[in-house]
């Protein structure tokens, strides 16, 4: 068996390991994903960070080395976070256990990659192996901070949309009031799946097409703009259509399904961002250093 194949095995070993010693942690958050739809993007996060590596593979082989000290100490950290539902277990709520236990196991995942394939190997997949933190759901604490802040900023850009097309309008916290009709932003039109969708395919597309980190850098943090604008341009358009056109908007299927035409233009507005920054990387190109 070659050196490569050794370290595949012993690292397939080890993952094994800890699926088997992990598995409730892991059915529940598997089932967090297929059931809430707050959490459908956790079910792209491993089949993304899998194949990115896979991609990646020919070339990793001419760069394995031992990573014991690095790889040791996130073991360790993997380790002491996992004692901590233990210790503090009659204190954690559900949720926050099941983030924690998540999280042990994402840091003995990638401290046991480091371990076996090293530093440089690793440092040229950080992406695929620093995505795999997506699989640590969010407690409720966090998700509902977010949804609140995603509440109020859509209302806000709903009511920029309405003050451009000369609506009036007034709003109130997440309360928004036209001639004839007041409408609440829910937390249903946070919009929370469709954005967290939109964060993680901006991250994969800046990951695999651009070489800038500063663009990439860019380009997802553009992605929470996007998803605020999305919602905000929802909630406009389903009010107009609902006052001016036909009150059945305001409870048909657009309202309820209509969020993927949303998404959509979205992305499409991402696209066309990719394509600018790409257009910039193009009539710049990185310096090549000397001795190339």
């Amino acid at each position: 068996m070659t050196k490569p194949m050794k370290r595949v095995t012993g690292f397939a070993l080890f993952l094994t390991i800890t699926i088997l010693l992990g598995w409730r942690p892991i059915v529940a958050t598997l089932g967090l994903a297929i059931q809430d739809d707050q959490f459908t993007y956790i079910l792209l996060i491993l089949p993304v960070s899998i194949a990115l590596i896979f991609l990646e593979w020919r070339s990793l082989q001419t760069m394995l080395d031992r990573g014991t000290l690095a790889g040791i100490v996130l073991l360790s950290l993997a380790a002491l976070t996992a004692c901590t539902t233990f210790v503090w277990s009659s204190s954690l709520t559900s949720d926050v256990r099941l983030s924690v236990n998540m999280l042990a196991l994402v840091l003995s995942w990638i401290g046991a990659f480091v371990l076996y394939f090293g530093f440089r190997a690793s440092r040229s997949v950080s992406f695929p192996l620093l995505f795999l933190f997506g699989l640590v759901p969010l407690p409720a604490f966090v998700l509902n901070s977010i949804v609140a802040f995603l509440q109020q900023a859509s209302a806000g850009m709903a009511h920029i949309f309405f003050s451009a097309f000369g609506v009036p309008v007034v709003q109130d916290g997440v309360i928004l009031t036209i001639p004839k009709l007041t409408l609440q932003v829910a937390e249903e039109c946070s919009s929370i799946r469709s954005s967290s969708m939109l964060l993680v395919t901006t991250m994969v597309l800046a990951q695999l097409l651009l070489r800038s980190p500063w663009r990439k850098a860019l380009l997802i943090c553009l992605a929470v703009p996007l998803s605020v604008a999305k919602n905000g341009l929802r909630i406009f358009t389903i009010a107009m259509l609902g006052t001016r056109v036909d009150p059945r908007f305001l409870t048909g299927k657009l309202h309820r399904d209509g969020g993927i035409v949303f998404f959509a233009i979205a992305l499409l507005a991402t696209f066309a961002l990719l394509w600018i920054l790409r257009k910039g990387e193009a009539a710049f190109p990185p310096l090549k250093e000397k001795g190339d």
